[in-house]
């Protein structure tokens, strides 16, 4: 029996995601604001495996540099093993075991790259599970209403499972059952290394079958162990647009949720989009139609929406944010936004100040207090404190060559159409 430390986790992101018709690689599809990748990766990390590698294939030279990035940010290896070409799951894992210092003994855990929402929780059940009991093999399992495509678990009449048999292999009865398998396992290294050298690809897609493993390894009188999933969303994997959609309104629902219970109020969630990096304080309200992506921080007592668009945007407690386009901006405490407002990556916006009906900013600074109420452009600027730019209003950046800054002091108060052609500046008062 291992410990918990000995775990080693193969991620499998080699195939080619034909059914996504994609140019992107399948596992670069993002969901709630992270690619399914970097979802799955989220979760292994919690466990803290004692070795991770991922094991890549078609446009290996996209994925490689993601799975570089978590390594940097985590401060932790992460392997690549390369599947030259598609020869099935269990050739994949011949390919991700080779990453392995070759004295590995401890318990290997295998898991599909598409599989966004499995958790760390489920993926720390199935550790402790396998560990504590003499099994060669811990699959995880569900059971789906309509269970088209997935292997189906195969069991013995005293209710142990036998098998897997693939969707494509399966016989008209075989099809009827509806326990899946996951496509996330704990392996014995020992075992897992001898079954999967006496693999065949003689089958309906003539490739090496992960599946077959189970099987192997019972005709060795070895235990075989399964764990049932009641939430099978945790364990779905993504095959196409469809799918990938599916689970992304899932997530969404689960995030909304989480906001709610801890104490934001949502007013539509059918209509309110939220990335999983987004936070958001208590007594909050979000109108319907609003979309909070990225790493967007909204602070407490805030309202936002309806129909709102914020990426990357920072909002401070008791703003109000409404039907605005921002990205890459601040917005301070007590500030007012909107309607018909956009702003553009560097725009910050102090404490009590307002930018108002169809305002544009861009590169920006507004001080305290400080209004913008409408119809204005400012680019490449820095207004000062409680001064207020009258309607209609032009900070003029560019001569078509050259971006250039105008600042506005503080206490200033200008009149409506007025050209700011930049270089410009306009003291205190």
């Amino acid at each position: 029996m291992s410990s918990p430390g000995d775990t080693a986790v193969l991620v499998l992101a080699a195939g080619p995601g034909t059914r996504m018709r994609s140019d992107t690689p399948k596992v670069l599809h993002t969901i709630a604001g992270r690619s399914m990748l970097s979802h799955l990766l989220h979760a292994i990390t919690k466990v803290a495996p004692q070795h991770l590698a991922v094991v890549l294939g078609h446009d290996h030279e996209r994925i490689a540099p993601l799975v570089a990035d978590w390594a940097d940010a985590l401060g932790r290896p992460i392997d690549v093993a390369l599947q030259d070409r598609p020869r099935g799951t269990g050739d994949a894992v011949l390919c991700g075991l080779s990453a392995l210092p070759d004295d590995y003994a401890g318990v290997v855990v295998v898991t599909s790259g598409d599989t966004p929402l499995l958790d760390a929780d489920t993926l720390a059940d199935l550790i402790a599970s396998h560990s504590a009991a003499p099994a060669a093999v811990t699959v995880l399992t569900t059971t789906l209403s309509d269970p088209s495509g997935y292997g189906r678990i195969l069991r013995t009449q005293d209710n142990e499972v036998m098998a897997i048999v693939e969707h494509a292999d399966a016989t008209p009865s075989q099809r009827e059952i509806r326990e899946v398998n996951a496509g996330v396992y704990a392996f014995d290294t020992a075992a897992l290394r001898s079954a999967l050298n006496r693999l065949s690809s003689n089958n309906a897609q003539q490739e090496l079958y992960l599946t077959d493993v189970i099987a192997i390894l019972r005709g060795d009188g070895l235990a075989i162990h399964a764990r049932h999933v009641d939430d099978s969303a945790l364990v779905a994997g993504v095959n196409n647009r469809v799918q990938l959609a599916q689970l992304g309104a899932e997530l969404n629902r689960r995030i909304i949720a989480a906001h709610q219970m801890a104490g934001v109020t949502i007013v539509d969630p059918a209509t309110t989009w939220i990335d999983v990096d987004v936070s958001i304080g208590r007594d909050t309200v979000i109108q319907p139609g609003t979309q909070l992506l990225g790493r967007t921080q909204v602070g407490g007592h805030c309202v936002v929406g309806p129909d709102t668009t914020l990426t990357d945007v920072s909002v401070g407690d008791g703003a109000s944010v409404v039907r605005t386009h921002g990205t890459a901006s601040s917005i301070g405490a007590g500030a007012t936004v909107g309607p018909f407002t956009y702003l553009r990556p560097g725009t910050v916006l102090g404490d009590d100040g307002k930018l108002g009906a169809f305002v544009e900013t861009k590169n920006a600074t507004i001080g305290t207090g400080s209004k913008v109420p409408h119809l204005t452009y400012v680019g490449d600027a820095d207004i000062g404190e409680h001064s207020n730019i009258g309607a209609s209003s032009v900070f003029v950046n560019y001569d078509g060559e050259t971006k250039r800054r105008t600042t506005i002091g503080s206490h200033v108060r200008t009149g409506s159409d007025t050209m700011f052609v930049a270089p410009v500046t306009v003291g205190d008062v």
